[in-house]
């Protein structure tokens, strides 16, 4: 080869010697399975050829370099990794791929940064079996059990978020990542916790973030610890759950009620923070005050109604009207109502107070005594019949009572219902009004005069009068000398001679004559003798005698033991 040649042949200051000799050395360089780097020499729509110091360029696939855009993100002149799969040295074609080269260029990443306990940075990408896939150059597996300090229920709304991870398992060989997050969250709660111990102390006001909610409290955090904020310390105010209040997320400020540093258990106070409604409610709640309020809960046994927030006042079934008997609350009032009602009572140290409904209206029991006097005869319709009388109805919602006793003067009345029937309209004379207890007493009987009054002067001592036996008893037969009255025979009156058994001289149903021996109205007591009417004798005091044994006989007999006798059938009804 001559000179000329052999400048010919010179490139770059290398003779063609020199040049073969670094061909033969980088085509040994170039190894299967290894990234090599090349120089871009062009690039075409379909594919990419590169330099990597082979007897024959690489040529790439376009699709490989291209951007999200749809561009090639290569060109001609930019250096570039390519992971080397096959060379044919009797073809000369060698197969490369530029993808390959980034995972293993990825992979060799995470490898060092793994050994060196770095963070790598990803995004999630999607919800797998057990966790979430995600992006970190290659997909890596987020176990559900490290995505958070706490479970999350729904991991799909972490789906798009970029976040910092530790690798905590890694083999490049089967390809397998798993990460934590979890783990870097412990690490920052206890460098938060040691800064939150350091102020952390009863009476305390500290920020935090609400992280989760129960139905009896929130659980803050303030900062690598978190506190209770018991549902009840939470307002002044009536509260059913602790959303009413707050949401997960929500920034608040607390007030730290009790601190444990053996357990680290802390006791968190939002309404604290505010005055308790309770310290002025003396002084805005005075005994007779007209309030409104909302009623918030009903009981069997009444009404609470909220005057503010933390402060509710009781409305007893009894306090809610004047005429109505109220056997539930919810007969007149729902939860939300708004009402008017008066303070009654109230107990500061014991937060209660007694509230009034009715009172806020004229008490219609103070009118009746104007409108009924005691003697007015009024006409009403028999509400309800009890074994003690009947209930009838004077107005809307008062009812006056007429007991059994004064029903009849003479009728021995065992149950009202054997004179009258729910509905029946009556006439009655007003016998008192208890306007403090709310009754109204009338009375039926007393319509007419009581026969009583009069009997004296109808039947006097002497008068022989006919008459029916109506009950027969060991001492006597009781006899009616005119409707409803009966009078006593006792067994000494029935004949001259001796009587052991009443029964054997008279039967129930018999007609009698008698002769009326004495009357006490008073008493409602009538003496009467069958055998002075048997006798003949007209005249009483004849019979009686005015002194002696006649007398004697007379206290003795219708004396204690007519007294006695009486009250005895009485008593049996």
């Amino acid at each position: 080869m001559d000179t000329h040649k052999t400048e010919e042949l010179r490139e770059g200051g290398q003779t063609f010697a020199e040049m073969f000799e670094e061909s033969l050395a980088r085509q040994d360089a170039v190894k299967e399975g290894e990234i090599v780097k090349g120089r871009v020499l062009e690039v075409t729509p379909d594919f990419v050829l590169v330099d990597i110091g082979y007897k024959s360029e690489a040529t790439v696939s376009a699709h490989e370099f291209m951007s999200v855009e749809g561009k090639p993100s290569v060109a001609v002149g930019d250096v570039i990794d390519l992971y080397v799969e096959s060379r044919e040295d009797d073809t000369g074609i060698i197969i490369v791929s530029k993808e390959k080269a980034d995972k293993l260029r990825v992979w060799d990443d995470i490898s060092a940064a793994a050994e060196r306990d770095e963070l790598i940075d990803g995004v999630v990408v999607a919800r797998v079996k057990g966790g979430l896939s995600v992006d970190i150059g290659v997909k890596a597996f987020l176990p559900g059990s490290q995505v958070d300090l706490r479970p999350i229920r729904n991991l799909d709304k972490l789906i798009g978020q970029r976040f910092k991870f530790k690798v905590i398992k890694f083999n490049k060989k089967r390809g397998n990542i798993v990460l934590s997050r979890r783990v870097l969250l412990e690490q920052e709660r206890e460098a938060q916790k040691s800064e939150t111990l350091k102020k952390l102390a009863e009476g305390e006001i500290m920020t935090g973030q609400v992280k989760n909610l129960t139905d009896y409290g929130a659980f803050v955090d303030l900062g690598g610890i978190d506190g209770l904020l018991h549902i009840t310390d939470m307002s002044w105010g009536r509260i059913n759950h602790p959303s009413e209040m707050f949401n997960i997320g929500d920034e608040i400020k607390v007030k730290v009620l009790k601190f444990d540093k053996d357990t680290e258990r802390v006791s968190l106070g939002y309404k604290q923070i505010t005055e308790d409604p309770w310290s002025a409610a003396a002084d805005k709640y005075p005994v007779s005050k007209q309030v409104r309020g909302k009623v918030v809960s009903l009981t069997d046994y009444g009404a609470f109604v909220e005057l503010e927030p933390g402060v509710e006042g009781l409305v007893h079934v009894s306090e809610m009207s004047w005429t109505k008997r109220v056997k539930h609350p919810s007969k007149l009032v729902s939860v939300g109502d708004e009402v008017n009602a008066m303070v009654l009572d109230i107990d500061v140290p014991q937060k209660r107070i007694s509230l009034g409904m009715k009172q806020c209206e004229p008490n219609p029991w103070t009118q009746l005594a104007d409108k009924y006097p005691v003697g007015a005869v009024i006409k009403g319709t028999v509400r309800n019949i009890t074994d003690f009388g009947i209930f009838v109805g004077v107005e809307e919602g008062i009812d006056g009572l007429v007991h059994v006793s004064d029903l009849s003067w003479t009728h021995r009345v065992k149950h009202p219902s054997e004179l009258y029937n729910k509905g029946d309209e009556v006439e009655a004379v007003v016998l008192n009004i208890d306007v403090e207890n709310e009754r109204f007493s009338l009375g039926v009987k007393q319509l007419t005069d009581d026969p009583w009054e009069t009997l004296p002067r109808r039947f006097p001592r002497g008068t022989k009068v006919k008459g029916k036996v109506m009950k027969v008893t060991d001492y006597g037969v009781f006899v009616e000398i005119e409707p409803g009255i009966d009078g006593l025979c006792h067994v000494s009156e029935l004949s001259e001679e001796r009587v052991d058994k009443p029964g054997d001289m008279q039967k129930t149903g018999d007609e009698v004559e008698v002769m009326v021996l004495d009357v006490d109205p008073g008493e409602r007591r009538i003496s009467l003798s069958i055998k002075a009417a048997r006798e003949g004798t007209s005249d009483y005091r004849a019979y009686m005698g005015d002194e002696g044994q006649g007398r004697a006989h007379f206290g003795e007999v219708f004396g204690e033991k007519l007294a006695a006798a009486v009250k005895d059938e009485k008593r049996k009804g």
